[in-house]
């Protein structure tokens, strides 16, 4: 079986912030065979994630937890479709998978325990019917959730009654963090930059304070204003002035879960350059981590959120954008703070 293939690639590696012009859209024929031992997918949801962009620049380090870009190169990524073919008998045709696929209309995988991919369901019509859209196993049950869920309880170990802050508490992990930890019994205020978003972290997601960042000159006095008594864990999006600050009013024996820094992956903002001497005498305690870290407990964490969303404890709030075409300007939004909650795109 053969199937023209289109797939998003950059032009170039990306050292500052992305733009549209950064990437193209290319084609190649993707073949399948019945000997292959391979999987075909087609592709319905695309997962768009700001930590690409560390994988597309010339400086890519090879510490990273995922490989680097090359130009031209297919970009691989989380997302969900619908098996056309399979030559293994864990996949049928017509079967709903969400795993690592790729910014592309088709993906060829072979199944291996090092390949993260599972069934959501044996056709569409049977996803539906479990009661989340697809979509829902690309955000809330699938990285985003787990990087939510995994960071707030397995790093910052939140207890009943502490204080916690989120900064981008409106993208897709701090959104879902918020409502996590008001589930733990917690105090949560989040920040992000406009007045819309502030109004939904308050009005609709349950967070018991919110302020937009960009209007406040001194971040150390605001969130000293919202946290009289000290912050206990906070998970961290941003880097910069916000973990500097943060940091500064964090209580003793506090916990910050490094979940991303987001305004530092294009070089334009300043790089956090926190106090010591504040992690060593309050005994602070900062962990950085990765989606992929809690993959053992994948399954684990989706049951539980898959309840509390049943429950209407959580709400899921996604951007989607639609077509292929779409992914770069999707992507670059992300670094102009367009987005609210999951940024994904759905393809025809």
């Amino acid at each position: 079986m053969e199937v023209v293939n289109r797939y998003v690639a950059t032009r170039h590696h990306i050292e500052g912030a992305p733009t549209e012009a950064d990437f193209e859209v290319k084609e190649e024929t993707a073949r399948w065979a019945p000997d292959s031992g391979e999987v075909l997918v087609r592709n319905l949801y695309l997962s768009i994630d700001p930590y690409q962009l560390n994988r597309m620049k010339r400086s890519s380090a090879s510490h990273l937890a995922v490989d680097s870009i090359l130009p031209g190169q297919r970009i691989a990524a989380y997302a969900g479709g619908e098996v056309v073919a399979s030559a293994c008998e864990e996949y049928k045709a017509g079967d709903v998978v969400a795993g690592v696929l790729g910014w592309e209309d088709y993906t060829l995988f072979k199944p291996s325990p090092a390949v993260l991919m599972s069934k959501v369901a044996d056709s569409a019509a049977a996803a539906d019917d479990a009661g989340f859209p697809l979509s829902h196993h690309i955000s809330v049950l699938g990285t985003s959730g787990m990087t939510a869920y995994g960071g707030l309880f397995e790093v910052g170990k939140p207890v009943k009654g502490e204080k916690v802050f989120v900064s981008a508490a409106s993208g897709s992990v701090g959104s879902l963090v918020g409502q996590f930890a008001k589930i733990a019994g917690c105090y949560v205020v989040g920040c992000a930059g406009t007045k819309a978003k502030v109004d939904l972290l308050k009005d609709k997601l349950g967070f018991d304070d919110a302020f937009n960042y960009k209007e406040e000159p001194d971040l150390k006095s605001a969130l000293k204003r919202y946290f009289p008594d000290g912050i206990d864990v906070y998970f961290e999006n941003v880097g910069g002035e916000m973990l500097e600050a943060a940091l500064a009013n964090m209580n003793t024996y506090g916990r910050v879960a490094l979940s991303g820094v987001i305004a530092e992956y294009t070089g334009g903002g300043r790089r956090a350059v926190p106090d010591l001497l504040d992690v060593i005498y309050k005994r602070i305690t900062i962990r950085g981590f990765f989606a992929w870290d809690f993959l053992p407990k994948f399954a684990e964490f989706n049951a539980i959120i898959a309840d509390w969303i049943r429950e209407g404890k959580v709400k899921v709030v996604e951007d989607v954008s639609d077509g292929l075409e779409s992914v770069p300007s999707a992507f670059a939004a992300l670094f102009r703070g367009q987005n609210v909650g999951k940024k994904l795109v759905k393809l025809a």
